[in-house]
């Protein structure tokens, strides 16, 4: 995640000639110590960052779409003129310089303030959750203008925080803590919101808008976003509940399997999930001998399909990490677990990823319309006017996929906290983004777009166990979905053919 780049290319004070960029060319050069990225789209030059926002990711790897820029790594969307993060998982804009183009020469002037947002809409917005969605949308609803009252209530112990960097860079001891939080402690009281850590909210009456928090106070609203997420399913076993046994969800959860790390010698992590598997990579990385026990044949086989579950299952293995797949556990003592196969396995760590489910306990007693998930439209508004939903629980009518549809991916979350703010502005912005996400296996990324809960076919181009491919998960002819391993690029331009015929934005 670090920048450690030093400006090269051409010093683009000099300028360029303008034959030098073609109509859709990028070109990387500085303009003092700053890296920037020249790019002609449409008849028009436009000087921005040369990294991503999120985690650096090198835009001139990416693909132009309209007037946007996308990341090629994690498929972050800026806006060419005006550096705005379009679309998560990156928030923060990208620079932006001053272009002068004439005499056949193309060159790039001083760096151009970020002018502030008009002001614009008001009233009461409530946020219930402390996740991905619900920071996505205050943040969104601010940076838009929105000058009302914005409250987000978050049963967690911490301000919003990068999700997936708990079980991977900051797990595995690469990434400070201070890369976690999404913003600064201070950026709440700068930007107007009342951010009520370790408060739960407990009745929602839709008719009168009004959310009644636990300790008896209530919230009236004008508009409010349900972005509750989802809790890791427990395991009903003898000896889950001793002090050696972990989930991961929060900061604190993350911070004592750091902290427990630090004296075990070896892990067992129960479920061969993304999570369980992240945990078992970052395990490794702190030398601890790792055993993974899942019940599958193969990990992660519904999702990828078996050539991919076994490239993944190999993966691991090379970095130690030893699987007791087709088994279970029984029950876990203070030092070891107790297979369903027979025998026990020595443990004095204990982390469980055998899923989540999504908390909808609110919205089902406010009367919302549920069907395994919070239902809503195309806009994330619920069956009752001025109340949305976004992130883990919501399910939506998919575009793409032709059905509704729930995921539990953090960029979904993100981009779906992004929609709801425009919406509850007024904006009338349907929810038209292509599900994203990545894993991240030591050094592997996997990069999946689409849906697919089945599939009739898997197509793969190029070679799985080489660490280079491109798999389409197929029903009925039509591709649901693509997996990537180094094709950057082509999962770019998958998505963006997948957003065109959804409807989106993608040209």
């Amino acid at each position: 995640m670090g920048n450690d780049n030093k400006a090269s290319g051409p010093d683009l004070t000099q300028g360029i000639a303008a034959r030098e960029l073609a109509e859709g060319a990028m070109l990387a050069g500085h303009v003092g110590g700053d890296e920037v990225l020249l790019v002609r789209r449409n008849g028009a030059v436009y000087a921005i960052g040369v990294q991503c926002t999120h985690y650096h990711g090198p835009l001139a790897e990416g693909l132009l779409v309209g007037d946007t820029i996308r990341c090629p790594w994690h498929h972050a969307c800026f806006d060419l003129k005006t550096g705005e993060a379009l679309a998560a998982p990156a928030l923060s804009t990208l620079p932006c310089w001053t272009v002068d183009e004439r005499g056949g020469r193309v060159a790039v002037r001083g760096k151009r303030e970020q002018p502030a947002p008009k002001k614009s809409g008001s009233g009461r917005v409530v946020i219930v959750g402390g996740g991905a969605a619900g920071f996505a949308a205050a943040e969104m609803l601010r940076r838009r203008g929105f000058d009302g009252d914005i409250t987000m209530v978050s049963n967690d112990d911490a301000a919003p925080v990068d999700r997936p960097n708990l079980s991977k860079d900051y797990l595995a001891g690469n990434a400070p803590e201070d890369w976690v939080p999404l913003r600064p402690d201070d950026w709440y009281g700068e930007n107007g919101v009342t951010l009520k850590l370790k408060t739960d909210a407990i009745a929602l009456d839709a008719k009168k808008k009004i959310v009644t928090l636990a300790d008896g106070s209530s919230l009236p609203f004008d508009k409010l976003l349900l972005a509750t997420g989802a809790e890791p399913v427990k395991l009903p076993i003898p000896g889950a509940e001793l002090p050696h046994v972990h989930v991961l969800r929060a900061l604190s959860d993350s911070r004592a399997i750091i902290k427990a790390a630090e004296i075990a010698k070896r892990a067992v992590v129960i479920g061969a999930s993304f999570i369980g598997l992240e945990v078992a990579a970052s395990l490794r990385a702190r030398k601890i001998e790792v055993h993974v026990v899942a019940p599958e044949k193969r990990p992660l086989e519904k999702v990828f399909g078996p050539e991919l579950g076994d490239f993944v299952r190999k993966l691991h293995e090379e970095h130690g990490v030893v699987f007791h797949l087709e088994d279970g556990v029984t029950s876990i003592a203070a030092k070891s677990v107790a297979l369903k196969s027979g025998g026990a396995l020595d443990a004095d760590l204990i982390v469980t990823g055998v899923g989540v489910r999504p908390r909808i306990a609110l919205a089902e007693k406010a009367g919302l319309a549920i069907g395994r998930g919070v239902s809503v439209n195309e806009y994330l508004e619920t069956s009752a006017p001025d109340i949305y939903a976004a992130g883990d629980i919501a399910r939506w009518p998919d575009a793409y996929m032709r059905d509704r549809i729930r995921v539990e991916h953090w960029v979904v979350a993100e981009r779906q906290g992004q929609t709801a703010a425009l919406n509850m502005m007024g904006e009338k912005t349907p929810h038209r983004a292509v599900p994203f996400f990545w894993s991240q296996h030591y050094d592997v990324p996997i990069n999946y777009v689409g849906h697919a809960e089945k599939w009739d076919a898997i197509e793969v181009d190029g070679d799985v166990m080489g660490r280079d491919c491109f798999v389409r998960y197929k029903s009925g002819g039509r591709t649901l979905a693509i997996a990537s391993i180094y094709r950057d690029k082509q999962c770019l331009e998958a998505a963006a053919a997948m957003e065109r015929e959804a409807g989106g934005h993608a040209s």
